[in-house]
């Protein structure tokens, strides 16, 4: 063979080896922009995960009945806290969900239905059979949302735990925020290792479970790395931590939502989270028993995907109100800011 024809044949073979190299590093590059916590851009992370959530968002069409989209269950609401079981299960009508269902006590019922017609009120929570009065409902249900308004009765919180319990057998997501997680924090088992359930804590939620199952202080220092190791003691169940940037683990990769929000911390924010997760998770579990997006876990999608939205609202309420800015100003951006992340 000539010797130019062999040092053509040589360079051919040297491009395209580098190239296969590049693309191999690129798909490397993509996958750790998925699941890595070590990405240095959040807005990549964003992009990805927007994008994820836009896949799992199924569309409007006249040929759908009643409820396909979602029926949500909200477990509390009692006498002193009508106010967060309202905002969560509103808040799942606002995203999408064609039914919401409050699972209250007596006391709450009246206050809550005068909130708003749309929603179905159950006055069963402190009834003498509770559980078997909402279990009745359950088959109907897509999701559930435990701890918004239940306070911390023993016999509420027993009431929640044997709901959760029957919950799991159904295999349907499972949200854990507020009065729930302090059941969690008092009886991990309740939820520990259920592979559809996430557990939204704040700092202060975050910090008491973190100790009472590591029996040890939690170093403020390495968040990313104690919001990890929960969720591994948790049995790899999904985690948000709330703040500043919202923390979601599943105990394997980390993934940090950054969408903009606003510096205004007023009470019910927390609701609207726990409430339009419901219906994120019930869509992202059937898309990815449809086989979309099964390269992801379908919690950690559905999570990202509320944070998002409710970063979104806040971040669009308090360009209207400033610091008068409310969870009821951040309901009324829903529709608005849904559209903007999840329909353009």
């Amino acid at each position: 063979m000539p010797q130019e024809v062999q040092m053509l044949a040589f360079c051919f073979i040297s491009v395209a080896l580098s190239l296969l190299v590049t693309l191999v590093c690129l798909n490397e590059k993509v996958f750790e922009r998925y699941y890595s916590s070590g990405s240095k851009s959040h807005r990549g992370m964003d992009e990805d995960f927007l994008s994820l959530v836009k896949s799992i968002v199924p569309p409007l069409t006249s040929k759908k009945h009643k409820g396909q989209d979602g029926r949500i269950g909200i477990i509390g609401g009692c006498q002193d806290y009508t106010g967060a079981p309202y905002f969560a299960a509103i808040s799942a009508l606002k995203v999408g969900a064609d039914l919401s269902h409050v699972f209250c006590t007596k006391d709450a019922a009246t206050v809550i239905k005068s909130f708003s017609p749309e929603l179905i009120v159950h006055p069963v929570l402190d009834s003498p059979n509770a559980v078997e009065e909402i279990d009745k409902w359950l088959p109907r249900l897509h999701a559930l949302v435990v701890g918004p308004g239940l306070g911390r009765e023993d016999s509420l919180l027993k009431t929640a735990k044997e709901v959760i319990e029957k919950s799991k057998t159904r295999d349907i997501p499972i949200i854990i925020d507020a009065d729930g997680l302090w059941l969690v924090t008092q009886q991990p088992s309740v939820i520990h290792g259920y592979h559809k359930g996430i557990l939204t804590p704040n700092f202060m939620e975050f910090t008491r479970l973190y100790e009472a199952l590591h029996h040890e202080p939690m170093d403020i220092s390495d968040r990313q790395r104690s919001v990890t190791q929960l969720s591994v003691a948790m049995g790899n169940i999904t985690m948000v931590l709330k703040g500043e940037q919202d923390l979601i683990t599943d105990g394997g990769k980390v993934i940090t939502c950054s969408v903009e929000g606003s510096e205004r911390r007023c009470g019910g924010q927390g609701d609207v989270l726990s409430g339009s997760l419901g219906v994120f998770a019930h869509w992202a579990h059937a898309a990815s028993a449809a086989g979309v997006g099964r390269s992801a876990n379908p919690s950690m999608v559905a999570a990202f995907g509320a944070c998002s939205l409710t970063r979104q609202c806040n971040n669009q309420a308090f360009q209207r109100h400033g610091r008068s800015t409310t969870t009821t100003d951040m309901i009324q951006e829903i529709g608005s800011a849904f559209k903007k992340l999840f329909e353009s």
